[in-house]
């Protein structure tokens, strides 16, 4: 009989995407479930955005093959947005390169940079994705804690303690802020020492940065330390600070050899985005400072309101100090299992949450509310709750 690859017996299918299909399910027994579940902004892109496609679509001239490594548009827009926003300089030629979304980075940057067998440092909790490519890919995964009482930042004498076995291989060390799913904020200090660990022990450092416009008026880039194109890499993404999570558009920022190690990977896998995503693209990163407060800060916070309410009666505990898309509660100690609230919360009061163990063993004890729905939809949701519970 046919058997799938070894590597498949590494990973399951992904939670939201095996998880999702229980919804739709639901959804046509007619149970209406309201989900609170995926960090897919529910708003439009700005007005020009959207304009700037369809001009772009309509010309007969546009929809040939573009070039890999991106538009001159594109990367001088997304060199300009750094430039803008962090006061980080980027080469728009050299030393920024547009992705089909950081999950595609990550499968460029790990080919490009990580053999098989060798390791990758990825946090406790974290995006799941960081886990399972590596796995894929044959990389060994060696995780390092991210603990609340540590403000969800890494904990160093870990880290040393890990790279400094006499097996270690660490090649690339995953890191994510502002993080998710706790909301732990960027700290200069952390970024900072991130790219000292990096230079002492001669490896990568990746930061995934899409939600510092989140809840968030500070902006801050692992590459606003001095050194830090030498030995990191940052991705950025549009899908959560431009409302453009379908288009799939993302950068990944570096210096111009390691930039030219990844092109070398993603030039034999894909072959350029669409020519008016790629000029919609750049017109977006055009958004005014009135745009990303009304869409980025004002709407989420109301929306953070009703969040923080939902937490309160599910008997949860959680920072308001919190940045990004989601809200991240630890679950009373009276709840043995934190599936079994949120599975009573989806089959009794019809709310999709998100169980925290998805994201690693130091998640087990909480839940994760996304703020990607209308109001009026977290207000029937917390109605729900409280009538259920």
């Amino acid at each position: 009989m046919i058997q799938p690859a070894e590597r498949l017996s590494l990973v399951q299918e992904y939670y939201f995407s095996r998880k999702l299909k229980e919804v739709a399910q639901l959804n046509a027994e007619g149970k209406d479930i309201i989900s609170l579940a995926i960090g897919s902004p529910d708003m439009p892109p700005s007005e020009q955005t959207i304009e700037k496609l369809c001009e772009v679509a309509r010309r007969p001239d546009a929809h040939g093959y573009q070039p890999t490594q991106g538009t001159p548009e594109l990367r001088e827009a997304m060199a300009r947005f750094y430039q803008r926003w962090y006061g980080v300089d980027l080469d728009a030629k050299s030393e920024v390169l547009p992705l089909i979304g950081s999950k595609e980075g990550i499968l460029h940057v790990t080919l490009a940079f990580v053999n098989p067998g060798d390791e990758v440092l990825v946090p406790n909790p974290g995006y799941p994705t960081y886990t399972s490519l590596s796995k894929i890919l044959g990389a060994k995964v060696v995780n390092y804690d991210l603990r609340e009482d540590n403000g969800w930042q890494p904990d160093f004498e870990q880290l040393e303690q890990i790279v400094s076995r006499k097996e270690s291989r660490c090649k690339l060390l995953w890191t994510n802020y502002p993080n998710m799913p706790t909301g732990g904020r960027a700290r200069m200090e952390t970024y900072e020492r991130l790219v000292n660990f990096a230079q002492k022990h001669g490896l990568v450092v990746v930061n995934d940065n899409p939600y510092s416009f989140i809840l968030s008026e500070e902006h801050l880039s692992i590459l606003q330390v001095a050194g830090a194109k030498e030995c990191c890499i940052e991705f950025n993404s549009m899908s959560k600070s431009h409302n453009m999570p379908g288009w799939r558009v993302g950068l990944c920022a570096s210096n111009p050899t390691f930039i030219s190690w990844i092109l070398k990977v993603q030039s034999n896998i894909e072959s350029g985005t669409f020519r008016g995503i790629q000029l919609a693209a750049a017109e977006a990163y055009n958004n005014d400072e009135a745009w990303h407060r009304e869409y980025n800060i004002e709407t989420y916070a109301r929306r953070r309101q009703w969040a923080e309410r939902i937490m309160d009666a599910l008997g949860c505990r959680y920072d308001k100090r919190q940045v990004g898309m989601f809200l991240w509660g630890k679950i009373p100690e009276s709840v043995k299992n934190v599936e079994d609230l949120t599975e009573r919360v989806l089959h009794e009061a019809r709310v999709f949450i998100t169980p925290g163990f998805i994201f690693g063993t130091n998640g087990e004890r909480y839940i994760r509310i996304s703020l990607c729905a209308k109001e009026e939809k977290l207000e029937e949701a917390l109605e729900r709750i409280k009538n259920t519970l």
